[in-house]
């Protein structure tokens, strides 16, 4: 069924292509590779030798994690592709 101007399966290729962007999104992110630090990249802290063990390739102290996760802000879950606000801007 369309809805105005909308062809037909017009609201799957859009739950569609924000799936396909999210995953894209998510398998562009890089885990930690390589050799671990001994010390933090950033407070110069000694980084424990159980974390290094755990997370290969780790460069960062447990609290600078913390403040560089706190600091991330998540993207909201709203599709605004076919959104008449973002056509507008």
């Amino acid at each position: 069924m369309a809805g105005g101007w909308a062809k037909d399966g017009a609201v799957s290729e859009q739950i569609e292509a924000s799936i396909s962007d999210e995953l894209a999104r998510l398998q562009t992110r890089k885990a930690p590779a390589g050799e671990s630090l001994t010390h933090c990249a950033e407070c110069e802290e000694p980084i424990p030798e159980a974390r290094r063990k755990a997370i290969p390739g780790v460069k960062l102290c447990i609290d600078c994690m913390q403040e560089r996760d706190s600091a991330y802000k998540s993207r909201g879950g709203i599709n605004r592709r076919g959104s008449k606000d973002s056509q507008l801007k």
